[in-house]
């Protein structure tokens, strides 16, 4: 009798799965609300329950990210999670060029579905959408041209 007590306590554990560690984090109007940055860029992001549609900066994607590429970029998120047309956003973005500025509309996106969907958070981390791209463009020195490349050499 002894013995079967562990497998009792294993089999009520498989039953009931341990509950997301995180809370839905939603304000006042029903929206998940999360910080996006990318480079130089900064997004400030809003998801709420919709047709699917995304619009920065007061237009939509397809003017103010004419290229198709960078309109993937945003829709990332919503791929890997198999939510494509379920959310409105809503975003703000400065700074940057247009690829950073995607980056960082993208990164927003992604932190704001966990917040809305905490059980979406492990797929996403593990497409890597949560983490910060770090990398900035390096500076220029003094004495070079640019941040590495050197004034042409004249031996005479």
């Amino acid at each position: 009798m002894a013995g079967d007590a562990p497998n009792a306590d294993a089999a009520t554990i498989a039953q009931n799965p341990p509950a997301p560690l995180r809370e839905q984090e939603l304000d006042a109007q029903g929206r998940a609300y999360a910080t996006g940055r990318r480079k130089d860029a900064k997004a400030r992001v809003w998801i709420k329950p919709g047709k699917g549609k995304i619009t920065v900066n007061g237009r939509e994607q397809e003017t103010y990210f004419a290229r198709p590429t960078l309109r993937l970029v945003l829709n990332q998120p919503f791929a890997i999670t198999d939510r494509e047309g379920q959310y409105d956003v809503v975003a703000t973005v400065r700074g940057g060029g247009l690829s950073g500025q995607a980056g960082a509309v993208k990164h927003g996106i992604s932190q704001a579905l966990t917040r809305f969907e905490p059980e979406l958070r492990a797929t996403v981390k593990a497409a890597g959408f949560l983490t910060r791209d770090s990398r900035v463009v390096e500076r220029k020195k003094y004495g070079r041209a640019k941040a590495r490349k050197s004034f042409q050499f004249s031996k005479r």
